[in-house]
């Protein structure tokens, strides 16, 4: 039997608004993943220490703020100060398409923007984690 997924979800910065958030982790743990949902106002520091705690293989970021270009690479900062490369990071949120291709050159697996489906973020969080849905 394959080990849980366990994916941290994070929202943060400023940004109030978490309902695509929750659903999001709400979609995840109908999937059979284990989610951990840290809330509003996170800083990277914040972040990375609940997916260090947590022992997670994800962290999901939503992020509606346009921070994202401030945030994702300090999270990715951390993880590489914290030997956690492994994790990985998907982001979703108000990216635009040039600011999405460069947190991917950054290190950030996935950015899904609006429209993308429950099912096109589970399976690729699946796929990512070697589980098949």
């Amino acid at each position: 039997m394959n080990k849980r997924i366990r994916v941290l979800v994070a929202k943060p910065g400023l940004d109030g608004h978490d309902r695509g958030a929750k659903v999001i982790a709400r979609a995840l743990r109908d999937a059979g993943m284990e989610v951990i949902y840290t809330g509003l106002r996170q800083s990277p520091e914040m972040i990375v220490q609940a997916a260090l705690q947590e022992d997670v293989q994800v962290i999901g970021l939503s992020i509606l703020s346009g921070a994202h270009n401030a945030i994702v690479p300090r999270v990715l900062e951390l993880l590489g100060q914290n030997n956690m490369t492994e994790v990985m990071v998907v982001v979703g949120g108000i990216i635009p398409d040039d600011d999405a291709e460069r947190l991917k050159k950054k290190g950030v697996a996935a950015v899904f923007q609006p429209g993308a489906s429950l099912e096109e973020i589970v399976g690729f969080i699946q796929s990512a984690c070697g589980q098949a849905a």
